[in-house]
């Protein structure tokens, strides 16, 4: 993971994050604080590197909110559950769910499932998604930043712990959608 960005910079960190908000769980906790370091080290700006993590969770966002608009969800076992739930959010919050998920961890990379179901306003999520996304990726990006030469501990300790628990969540909706339907 870390060798795509330290290979191409910007694009890579742009690539890393694409899958994660299309709800693979790919830790951008761990993209982010790299590209801190990265930016440490003069391998790209700070603003380049925040430029692109906005720009891949958009992209990755727009591709599972066309997902869930799709309603192709919806007939997997278990994912009803994980859509009525995040449905429920959305119906509790209206759209400011969507900026608000973006700054969670896990929630961030489902709730575009919902709001494309949903039928959140496209324009409108976009622009929530974008704000929401470039506050996460500052965030990361300074602590990855101020975090410097520790990366290695960081990456190691965050990183798999991060990707578990991403795939124990998920594993736990299907389950429970299943038990439940």
């Amino acid at each position: 993971m870390t060798g795509l960005i330290e290979q191409f910079g910007a694009l890579g960190v742009f690539l890393l994050m694409v899958p994660e908000s299309a709800c693979i769980p790919i830790p951008s906790e761990v993209t982010l604080l790299f590209a801190g370091f990265a930016v440490g080290e003069g391998w790209m700006s700070f603003p380049l590197a925040v430029l692109a993590a906005t720009a891949g969770n958009l992209l990755g966002s727009l591709l599972a909110y066309g997902l869930g608009a799709s309603r192709l969800l919806e007939r997997l076992p278990g994912a009803q559950e994980l859509v009525s739930r995040s449905r429920s959010l959305l119906d509790r919050h209206g759209s400011r769910a969507v900026f608000i998920a973006r700054l969670l961890p896990l929630a961030r990379t489902f709730i575009s499932l919902p709001a494309g179901a949903q039928g959140v306003p496209l324009t409108q999520f976009v622009v929530l998604t974008t704000a929401g996304c470039a506050l996460w990726a500052v965030g990361f990006v300074l602590a990855g930043l101020l975090a410097g030469s520790a990366w290695t501990a960081i990456g190691g300790t965050l990183g798999w712990p991060l990707l578990g628990l991403g795939v124990l969540v998920v594993a736990v909706a299907v389950w429970s959608g299943r038990r439940g339907g």
